[in-house]
């Protein structure tokens, strides 16, 4: 006999590659190319673990099936924008399925650049080179006659490289230390980046400008790393980080909190003494990027209390 519970369970479908494409009269063109992933949960499906009792279960093909529906059926701008595609699609679920209490979809995208020729952007050719990818998820959850939505947002594997103005000194030192002080240093990273919105009724949140905060995301990351005339700001990756993620706040009342992990890619000096030149310290021009171990910087930035809406 049976005594285990289920301490929590979601199941649905995973890796649903779909492209839409807007065709516009004048002929100018817009897609749009995610991969979504769709989680339904809920007390009703524990009997599908616990008993063999599929009755309740909304197939995972079905799941797939409503993604390319929605991606038909919706207005344009409800799909181009993968925010709001995903809340859209997690509000369908949990509508059409009164035993679904919470969908949670996740979309990631590694955005088409629209070509340009002469500085003009064509109408409908589009090309991707090696880029960050950005991502969103939606958790929409059944609360009584509405809807709760929580939402993050955020890109990936954005990687960055600056030859100077990056230092690392003054830092704890004991028997067990080798690192040299650096008082300048090659810095790369890759960065993730994460941001949480401020909770809203569904309606009210699909208003949130989505697109200009991403791009805003990056230009802070991208400034703060190369920009910031403020030498403590360079000190160290950890500064680095606060700088970026104080500027998103204040740029964007909508995000609650700003998330950043930072590994530290490492490029050394490589010592040529043995040859008879110098490459060390000031004289360092030939460096062995070093991809591990690496250093890991990570931290969640949110606004004081009086700061939230």
């Amino acid at each position: 006999m049976e005594t285990s519970i289920i301490k929590s369970q979601a199941y649905g479908k995973d890796r649903v590659r779909v492209v839409r494409v807007v065709r516009h009269a004048d002929g100018w063109q817009e897609i749009a190319d995610y991969s979504v992933c769709i989680l339904l949960s809920g007390a009703a499906f524990e009997s599908s673990y616990t008993k063999g009792d599929n009755k309740l279960v909304v197939a995972t093909d079905s799941q797939k099936n409503t993604v390319y529906y929605l991606a038909k059926t919706l207005a344009a701008d409800l799909v181009m924008v993968p925010e709001v595609f995903a809340s859209e699609v997690a509000a369908f679920m949990v509508k059409k399925y009164s035993h679904v209490t919470t969908c949670h979809v996740k979309i990631i995208t590694k955005p088409w650049e629209r070509m340009k020729f002469d500085s003009k952007g064509h109408p409908h050719a589009f090309y991707r080179e090696g880029k960050e990818t950005r991502w969103t998820e939606a958790f929409v959850t059944r609360a009584g006659e509405g809807l709760t939505v929580k939402m993050n947002s955020g890109f990936y594997d954005l990687e960055v490289l600056k030859t100077t103005n990056s230092s690392f000194t003054d830092f704890w030192r004991d028997e067990l230390t080798t690192l040299p002080e650096m008082a300048d240093r090659v810095l790369s990273t890759k960065v993730l980046c994460q941001w949480t919105f401020v909770e809203q009724k569904l309606e009210a949140l699909q208003q949130t400008p989505f697109d200009s905060i991403y791009a805003g995301a990056k230009r802070n990351t991208l400034d703060a790393l190369a920009n910031d005339p403020r030498a403590w700001v360079h000190a160290s990756v950890q500064t680095t980080l606060y700088i970026m993620a104080d500027r998103i706040l204040n740029d964007f009342k909508a995000v609650d909190d700003v998330y950043y992990a930072l590994p530290n890619i490492h490029y050394f000096p490589f010592d040529l003494s043995k040859f008879g030149l110098k490459n060390l310290q000031a004289d360092a021009e030939v460096y062995m990027p070093i991809a591990d171990p690496s250093g890991y910087i990570t931290a969640t930035v949110s606004r004081p209390p009086k700061g939230r809406l």
